[in-house]
C-alpha cells in the first residue's frame, strides 16, 4: 500500500529544492562584492561559462576580446576576475606568495593508496612548495642546466639525421614534414634524455607508439576544464569509491618507476655514463642530502615532474617562433642572414647555447614567439590575500576572491607593447634608430617586468632555463642547416587551449641549406 503522507512530504520537499535553488542563486548573485564589475552575464552565476569555452579550446580569445569590450576587469565567474593590469604583476605573483594559488592546480596531482600526492605544480601551500623545491632549485638554475648541453645536443643531432632520412634522402625528399609533429617527438625525447640519459624513443619509431603523447593531450584537456570547477575532480579522478577519468599517465608513471629502480640496482651502465650525470643523479644525490624531505615516491614526481611539463611548453615555443618566421618571410630571411650556414662537410654539429645566444635577432624572435604565442594562455588563479587588492580605479576586491592575469592577454596589451600589439614584429625587442643603448637596455627591463610566459614570484617555472636552452639551440641548428617553407603558405595553423596551447599545421618543405 502507497503511504500518501510519505508521498506528499517528499514532493513538497523537491519543490522546495526547485524554489531554494534559484533563490540561493539570485542572492549570491546580487549579493556579491564583485558584482561591480563587468563581465558576460551568465559568468556571474555560474563557473559552466568559463567550462563551456575552455570546453571549445579558445577560452584565450574569447576573454582577450572581453577585455577589449569591457576593460581592464572582467569578470569571468562568480568570485573569478581576469585582469588585465600589468602594473599588478609584481603584487600578485611576488616572491612573498602572499596570493596563494588556488585549487584549479590540483588536478594535475596525482592519487596513490588513497592519497592525493601534490607535485612542484600543483601543491598550493608555499611552506610545503619551498621545502619539496629546495633539494633540487639549484640544478634547474642555468649554471646547473649547463652541463646537461651534451645531452640536449644527441637528441638535437638524432632530430636532423631523422629528418634527412625522412624527409630529404628518403625515397621521396618532396614529402612534406609535419613539423610541429617531429618537435614533439624531440621535445619527449630530449627531457627523456637529460632525466634519464635514454629518450623515450618518438624519434626513432617516428610517430606516439605508446600513446603518451595523446594521452598527454586528453589529459591536459581534463586539467583545464574541471579547473574551472575543481569539485568535479573529487567526483572523477581522485573518487574514493570508484576512479571515473581521466586517462593517467600511466606510461610516464612506468617509465619513471623503472628508470630510478634500474639506476639504483646499476642496470643501466649500457647507456648511463657516471661521467654524463643527468637529472636522475641530482635527484638521487638530493635524497641523500635531504633525506627528511627527498624519497623514491619524491623522486618519482619529480621525474614525471620533467616529462610531463617540460616536453610540451618548450615545442610550443620552438613551433611557434619557426611558425611565425616562416609566415613572415623577411623574418625567416633575417634570421638566415645572422645565422651562418652550416658546413655539411663538417659532421653533424650542433649550435651551442652560448653561440645561439649571440645572435640578438634570434633572441628577438624568441621573446616575440613567446609573447605572441605563450605555451600557456590561461587565467594564472590567485586567492586575494587578507586586506584586498585594491585596483587603479580606486575599488577593492575582497579578501578570498580569485584574481589573476592570462600572458596571453597581457602580451596583447597595447599600453604595454603598442597599437601593434597583436602582430608579430621580433624588432620590437631590438634598439631603434633614435634609441640609444641605456634607453633600450630601460625599456627590455620594463618588458621583461611583465613577461608572464614561465610565471611569476615564488611560484615561477623551475624549467625555464632549460627550455630556453632547448629552444635556441634546436632553432640556431634547424636555420644554420635548413631550407625550410612553408607547404601550405596560405593557411593559417589551428591552435587549442587546454591551459598549454597546443598546435597542429605547421607543415614545411625541406632542403639541405647551401
Amino acid at each position: 500500500m502507497l503511504d500518501y503522507g510519505n508521498r506528499d512530504a517528499a514532493t513538497m520537499l523537491g519543490y522546495a529544492f526547485l524554489i531554494a535553488l534559484p533563490v540561493w542563486y539570485l542572492t549570491t548573485y546580487l549579493l556579491s562584492p564583485l558584482r561591480r564589475y563587468p563581465g558576460p552575464f551568465l559568468a556571474g552565476w555560474t563557473n559552466l561559462w568559463r567550462m563551456l569555452h575552455v570546453r571549445q579550446g579558445n577560452n584565450h580569445v574569447v576573454i582577450h576580446e572581453l577585455h577589449k569590450k569591457y576593460g581592464p576587469v572582467v569578470r569571468i565567474g562568480p568570485n573569478v576576475l581576469d585582469l588585465d593590469i600589468p602594473e599588478l604583476i609584481k603584487t600578485i605573483y611576488n616572491i612573498k606568495s602572499e596570493y596563494l594559488k588556488t585549487e584549479f592546480y590540483h588536478g594535475s596531482s596525482a592519487k596513490n593508496n588513497g592519497k592525493i600526492i601534490y607535485n612542484l605544480f600543483s601543491e598550493c601551500d608555499p611552506k610545503l612548495h619551498a621545502q619539496q623545491k629546495r633539494p633540487v632549485s639549484k640544478h634547474y638554475s642555468m649554471t646547473g642546466i649547463l652541463p646537461l648541453e651534451p645531452h640536449i645536443d644527441d637528441m638535437i643531432s638524432y632530430l636532423c639525421q631523422r629528418l634527412e632520412e625522412k624527409f630529404i634522402d628518403g625515397s621521396n625528399p618532396t614529402e612534406t614534414c609535419d613539423l610541429g609533429e617531429w618537435i614533439a617527438y624531440y621535445t619527449w625525447d630530449v627531457v627523456g634524455n637529460a632525466t634519464f640519459s635514454q629518450p623515450i624513443g618518438y624519434l626513432e619509431k617516428g610517430y606516439d607508439f605508446d600513446k603518451t603523447l595523446s594521452v598527454a593531450n586528453v589529459a591536459m584537456d581534463y586539467f583545464s576544464l574541471v579547473g574551472q570547477m575543481p569539485i568535479l575532480d573529487h567526483l572523477l579522478d581522485k573518487n574514493p569509491i570508484y576512479r571515473i577519468g581521466p586517462p593517467s599517465f600511466g606510461t610516464v608513471a612506468n617509465i619513471s618507476i623503472q628508470h630510478l629502480t634500474d639506476r639504483l640496482q646499476n642496470k643501466d651502465t649500457d647507456y648511463h655514463d657516471p661521467s654524463k650525470p643527468d637529472f636522475l643523479d641530482k635527484f638521487i644525490e638530493a635524497k641523500e642530502k635531504f633525506p627528511e624531505v627527498v624519497d623514491d615516491s619524491q623522486i618519482i614526481s619529480y621525474l614525471m615532474n620533467n616529462l610531463v611539463a617540460g616536453a610540451d611548453t618548450t615545442g610550443v615555443t620552438i613551433n611557434a617562433a619557426l611558425y611565425f618566421s616562416l609566415k613572415h618571410p623577411h623574418v625567416w630571411e633575417r634570421l638566415r642572414t645572422e645565422i651562418p650556414a652550416h658546413d655539411h662537410t663538417a659532421g653533424n654539429k650542433v649550435v651551442s647555447f652560448k653561440f645561439a645566444k649571440q645572435f640578438p635577432y634570434l633572441d628577438a624572435v624568441v621573446r616575440e614567439a613567446m609573447r605572441c604565442h605563450p605555451a600557456v594562455a590561461m587565467l594564472l588563479e590567485r586567492y586575494v590575500p587578507e586586506g584586498g587588492l585594491a585596483l587603479p580605479d580606486g575599488s577593492l576586491v575582497p579578501a578570498g576572491s580569485i584574481v589573476g592575469m592570462n600572458p596571453y592577454i597581457v602580451g596583447r596589451n597595447p599600453s604595454v607593447w603598442g597599437e601593434d600589439a597583436e602582430e608579430f614584429r621580433p624588432e620590437r625587442w631590438l634598439r631603434g634608430e633614435s634609441e640609444t643603448e641605456d634607453a633600450l637596455q630601460k625599456r627590455l627591463q620594463s618588458m621583461n617586468k611583465l613577461d608572464l610566459t614561465f610565471g611569476g614570484g615564488s611560484r615561477i617555472c623551475l624549467g625555464k632555463h632549460l627550455g630556453l636552452l632547448e629552444v635556441f639551440k634546436v632553432i640556431a641548428t634547424l636555420v644554420s642547416r635548413y631550407d625550410i617553407k612553408l607547404a601550405h603558405p596560405e593557411k593559417d595553423w589551428t591552435t587549442h587551449n587546454s591551459f598549454f596551447v597546443r598546435q597542429e599545421g605547421v607543415e614545411v618543405k625541406l632542403a639541405r641549406r647551401s
